[in-house]
C-alpha cells in the first residue's frame, strides 16, 4: 500500500524557516521535525539521516534534497518538509544550493513503501512549477497545502 503525503506530512513537520548554515545543521533540524511527527527522540533519526548522507548526498539537484532513512523503532512512514530561503550548500549533484528539503523516515520493515515515497517525492519536485510554488509559500500552512496540491497520486 502506498502512503499518501496528506496522511504522513503533519503540520508539526513543516517549516518555511529552516535556518541551518551547514549540511549537518540541516540534518539536525530535519531530524527534530521528524521526531515530533513520529514521537521518538531526534538523535537516532539524525544518526540514520547522517549515515545515509555519508554514503552519497541526497541533494538531487535543482535546489532539492531528500534525506531519508529507516529505523526499527519507527512504526510508519513520516515526512518533514522544509524550505531554506537563501539556500544551503548540501553537496547536491549539480553543485547548486538546496532550498527545498523533504526528509523521509520509515520502518525497517517497509523498504518498498519507502522507495515508492522517494520516487513520488522526486516526481513532484522535478516539476519547476512545484519547486517554485513550494519555495514561494508564505507560511507553514501554505507550504504544506502547496506541496499536497502537487501530490496527484
Amino acid at each position: 500500500m502506498s502512503a499518501r503525503f496528506r496522511d504522513i506530512l503533519g503540520l508539526e513537520a513543516v517549516t518555511t524557516s529552516l535556518s541551518a548554515t551547514t549540511k549537518e545543521g540541516a540534518i539536525s533540524e530535519l531530524a527534530r521535525l521528524l521526531a515530533g511527527s513520529v514521537g521518538v527522540e531526534a538523535d537516532p533519526i539524525r544518526q540514520v539521516l547522517s549515515e545515509r548522507e555519508r554514503l552519497a548526498s541526497t541533494g538531487v539537484g535543482s535546489g532539492v534534497a531528500i534525506p531519508h532513512g529507516r529505523l526499527s523503532s519507527i512504526r510508519e512512514l513520516r515526512v518533514a518538509l522544509a524550505v531554506h530561503r537563501t539556500g544551503l550548500h548540501f553537496d547536491a549533484i549539480d553543485g547548486q544550493p538546496v532550498h527545498v528539503f523533504v526528509a523521509i523516515i520509515g520502518p525497517d520493515s517497509e523498504p518498498t513503501a519507502h522507495l515508492r515515497l522517494l520516487a513520488r517525492t522526486s516526481r513532484i519536485l522535478r516539476e519547476e512549477s512545484a519547486r517554485a510554488a513550494v519555495i514561494a509559500a508564505a507560511d507553514d500552512v501554505s507550504l504544506r497545502d502547496t506541496f499536497l496540491g502537487f501530490d496527484r497520486d
